[in-house]
């Protein structure tokens, strides 16, 4: 498979999972290729120089292996390295590549969810601090109004299989009344981080009824089916042999364990040393 091209696709870790599936489901005729840094997850409270390293050296890796285009699964990728990546690296080395995130698809159609004008925004704190949804959401509906909160507790959880748990009720609780106490006029949440759709049977119980709660995956997975469209040089690089390949920068059987989770089937992924 190596020597066919394919669209990669990376996470920080397992979340990205969400969003392939539904990529797959959508587009099931491509090849692809996911990488997880799980070694060196969570990325949400590493600095900008830090996620701008981790994810580059991953994207690399992809593109070596037959990925002329790849998908920053993951929010605090996206907002901290994607533009950085995409203006000062790609035109230069690998201007025949192409490398989209998660958070413009979002940006784009949020509007079309929202009576109120007045949504809010949860994500780990590198995307929160980064203010990336801010800027894009302004781009495209300079009439809304964002709330943010950071979520720091909720990756951690989800990673560790004990967001179904009695335990993690505190932190899910705790973080959406502090979103929902910015703003009184808040009838769209959208869930900035690609592990939240595991929460989203609790987060749902505690939202006032009228109160929309989006995920990413469809989204992005439209946005992807749409882009191949306009841009027939891209799709034409890409095998259409519906094959799948997983990796890991972690334990490979502890990737595949948790991996099937957030997949909703098996998981046989091999295990990648970056440094090697």
């Amino acid at each position: 498979m190596e020597n066919k091209q394919s669209i990669g696709i990376f996470d920080s870790g397992f979340g990205g999972l969400t969003v392939f599936k539904s990529i797959i489901k959508e587009l099931p005729q491509y090849n692809y290729i996911y990488f997880g840094d799980n070694a060196r997850a969570p990325y949400g409270d590493h600095s900008y120089e830090t996620i701008y390293q981790y994810t580059l050296e991953c994207v690399e890796w992809l593109f070596a292996k037959g990925c002329p285009l790849v998908i920053l699964a993951c929010n605090t990728a996206s907002a901290k390295a994607l533009r950085s990546i995409q203006q000062q690296v790609l035109p230069f080395k690998y201007p025949n590549h192409r490398v989209l995130g998660v958070i413009r698809p979002t940006a784009e159609i949020v509007g079309d969810f929202t009576a109120t004008k007045s949504i809010g925004i949860m994500g780990t704190r590198g995307t929160i601090n980064s203010k990336s949804y801010l800027m894009e959401i302004n781009k495209f509906f300079p009439e809304i109004e964002v709330a943010q909160q950071s979520c720091p507790m909720w990756v951690p959880l989800i990673e560790n299989n004990e967001h179904e748990q009695a335990g993690a009720d505190y932190f899910v609780k705790k973080y959406v009344d502090q979103l929902l106490v910015q703003n009184n006029r808040i009838d769209c949440i959208v869930l900035a981080c690609t592990h939240y759709p595991l929460l989203v049977p609790k987060i749902k119980a505690l939202l006032p009824s009228g109160i929309k709660l989006l995920a990413q995956d469809d989204m992005v997975a439209g946005s992807l089916k749409q882009y191949l469209l306009n841009h027939p040089e891209i799709e034409g690089a890409i095998s259409d042999e519906g094959q799948t390949k997983f990796f890991t920068s972690g334990d490979h059987v502890i990737f595949d364990a948790s991996a099937s989770i957030f997949f909703g089937e098996e998981v046989i992924s091999e295990h990648v040393n970056l440094r090697a």
